[in-house]
């Protein structure tokens, strides 16, 4: 099995999913918090490899929901400068395994091959007042 580097908003529902899954198929997972990463632009790029930019984005993200934010509009220079300023537009979990970077669960889920039955439990969005609110610890509102 695969040790993961394992970069989660702290507190989401649907990331714990994510993790224990991966950890019920025996790989090993090393949390980091995604939102205290010091991104740069050149290493977060290497998360999302020729996948279109409007997928680099978390569609739950409170600033993607309220329509301030349009992916799709968004060129790859841009859309970094954005995520580095605002973490949480980051889609998640980011992911390294054995030199692959993934963003996404299913881009993890894919390279890891996951069944079905593990799949459906960590996928979607947990959270009962989806979007999830913002921790207070990064400043944001």
């Amino acid at each position: 099995m695969s040790t993961i580097v394992f970069y989660e908003k702290p507190g989401c529902r649907t990331n714990t999913r994510q993790r224990r899954a991966l950890e019920a198929a025996g790989h090993t997972v090393q949390v980091r918090d995604l939102l205290a990463e010091p991104w740069t632009a050149e290493r977060l790029r290497g998360f999302f490899g020729q996948a279109p930019v409007a997928t680099w984005f978390n569609p739950a993200a409170p600033a993607v929901k309220a329509g301030a934010v349009d992916p799709a509009a968004l060129d790859p220079a841009t859309a970094l400068s954005l995520m580095l300023a605002d973490p949480l537009l980051i889609r998640r979990p980011l992911a390294e395994v054995e030199g692959q970077r993934h963003a996404g669960f299913e881009s993890l889920r894919d390279r890891l091959g996951l069944t079905a039955d593990l799949e459906a439990v960590a996928t979607g969005c947990s959270h009962p007042h989806y979007p999830c609110p913002t921790p207070k610890s990064t400043g944001t509102p």
